[in-house]
């Protein structure tokens, strides 16, 4: 069975690779905020715990990820409860959230790639991390993330590969 593959590979009109992700959360955008901003509701679907100083040039915190070490990086921007931008070593991320009415919320996530060979690779991870979302969205717990060998990433991944999606970086975890 083929995965189903619900990012999009892109090149940004300022010529730098991306990958995007949209979904529709049945939750008004401040809840969805929540899920995006705050470190406790991170921890449920993001790769890894997350603390954001959530102003432009705030610091984020990245740790507990068992298979990358832990780092810094930089709000770029936020605008509450719509957008929110950082830095994470060397790539961008960039959150939208739309409210479609008072009760659903559209949620976009680009991940601006410093090399397009990382695409099929955080493609395939934020795949699995948006599952978890999706979940904790419904009320369920996935397990997070790092679900173990329950989390079909190598399937994505390879799906991504055959899609033609750029591939070839180091996967954390299985050097």
């Amino acid at each position: 069975m083929a995965a189903e593959l619900t990012g999009t590979y892109l090149i940004l009109d300022d010529g730098r690779p991306a990958v995007r992700f949209s979904r529709t959360y049945d939750h008004p955008v401040d809840r969805v905020w929540q899920f995006v901003t705050d470190a406790d509701e991170l921890t449920h679907w993001f790769p890894c715990r997350a603390e954001i100083e959530l102003r432009v040039g705030g610091t984020i915190t990245f740790s507990g990820d068992p298979n990358t070490e832990d780092s810094t990086g930089t709000v770029l921007a936020v605008d509450p409860p719509r957008h929110l931008s950082f830095s994470w070593e060397g790539d961008e991320l960039h959150f939208e959230l739309e409210a479609l009415d008072d009760k659903r919320t559209r949620f976009t996530l680009t991940n601006v790639l410093l090399a397009a060979n990382t695409a099929a690779r955080n493609g395939a991870g934020w795949e699995v991390c948006l599952a978890a979302l999706d979940a904790w969205a419904r009320g369920e717990d996935f397990g997070g993330p790092h679900a173990g060998s329950n989390a079909p990433w190598q399937e994505i991944y390879r799906g991504y590969v055959d899609a033609g999606v750029p591939s070839g970086a180091p996967i954390p975890g299985q050097e």
